[in-house]
């Protein structure tokens, strides 16, 4: 027992037992904060894998200062140097709790948003603009615990605040117009959006100063937030993400129209209960539209699950009702031009 005493007055060799046993407790804090994800997470691999990237590195880096921070207090040869180090190990520990809270906030914000809101992913604007208010809170405590008067600091930052803001006008446009898109909803993440004929498709991200749009050949349209919220949108995923899409098409005037509507709803049936992506209790309808030119022209209305899907959709619907067109003797005209040659009279 004496000697075991006399071991731990040793200072440098307590200081290396506290090191190693900080680390012990490191790997021991990551094996059970794995064990606490999986149980309230469950098999969703996703989400266990983006909730330990949030919270590991600031839990692990905060048991790990901790540590050494003890272990620190045992060298009598940096005891003048106590309050230095209290300072050092204050400042730090502060930006990594702040880190820990964006984080946890960022993780409860993305439930909510999911749950609540709709958001298949959150905007980044909104991980920034609670990043930034955490921050500035961790910035007030440290300043605090030196007893630094923030009084003309802050009239400083307004200052400059006011001339980044006419500097910067542009840019705060799009930033406040990014708060009203996150806010009022008129788009979410994941929303399919058309803007114009040029401008559709996903909503990848909503950021501070544009949204990014991804379109169907695998392109990216960065869009100023100011831009997106003065335009009209047309949100193909609100308030529901399945919709209807029609498919317009014509036949000779020759045709018995009621067996063209027989046919084409029969075509439409079968495409609506069987191909994968398309609404299985929905009917479809029939409507005859004009008389043009060469043809009677009708629509099919059908739909589908989610937006993408109308374009597969729509081409097996066309290629069996060609088809089955063809094989009941329904002709789909081509545009005709009647000449009449009229002999003068003598």
């Amino acid at each position: 027992m004496v000697a075991l005493g006399q071991l731990f007055q040793n200072e440098y060799l307590l200081f290396l037992i506290i090191i190693v046993s900080t680390l012990l407790f490191v790997l021991l804090s990551y094996i059970i904060l794995r064990f606490i994800v999986r149980r309230i997470v469950g098999k969703k691999k996703f989400y266990q894998n983006f909730i330990l990237q949030k919270l590991t590195a600031p839990v692990l880096l905060l048991v790990f200062f901790v540590g050494l921070f003890s272990a620190l207090r045992e060298l009598s040869i940096l005891s003048m140097y106590t309050s230095w180090i209290d300072g050092i190990f204050f400042i730090i520990v502060t930006f990594i709790i702040a880190f820990l809270a964006a984080n946890i906030i960022t993780i409860m914000m993305l439930g909510y948003l999911k749950i609540r809101k709709g958001f298949q992913r959150q905007p980044r604007l909104l991980n920034k603009v609670i990043s930034i208010i955490i921050y500035i809170i961790a910035i007030a405590i440290i300043l605090s615990y030196f007893k630094i008067d923030i009084t003309p600091l802050v009239a400083s930052v307004g200052l400059g605040a006011l001339a980044i803001g006419l500097a910067l006008q542009s840019t705060l446009a799009n930033f406040f117009a990014g708060l009203h898109i996150v806010s009022d909803q008129p788009v979410r993440v994941g929303d399919f959006i058309e803007l114009d004929k040029d401008t559709m498709g996903f909503v990848e991200d909503i950021g501070w100063r544009s949204t990014r749009i991804k379109t169907m050949t695998d392109n990216m349209i960065i869009l100023p937030n100011s831009k997106l919220a003065d335009s009209t949108i047309l949100n193909y995923s609100m308030p529901k993400q399945d919709m209807s899409f029609w498919v317009p098409c014509g036949v000779a005037y020759e045709s018995d129209l009621e067996k063209v509507e027989q046919v084409t709803l029969e075509v439409a049936r079968k495409i609506q209960k069987n191909f994968p992506g398309a609404v299985r209790d929905f009917e479809p309808l029939f409507r005859f539209s004009e008389f043009d030119e060469s043809n009677i022209n009708f629509i099919a209305i059908l739909r589908v699950e989610e937006p993408m899907k109308r374009y597969v959709t729509r081409n097996e619907f066309i290629k069996k009702l060609k088809k089955r067109f063809d094989e009941e003797g329904i002709e789909i005209s081509w545009p005709i031009r009647k000449i009449y040659n009229i002999k003068p009279s003598n």
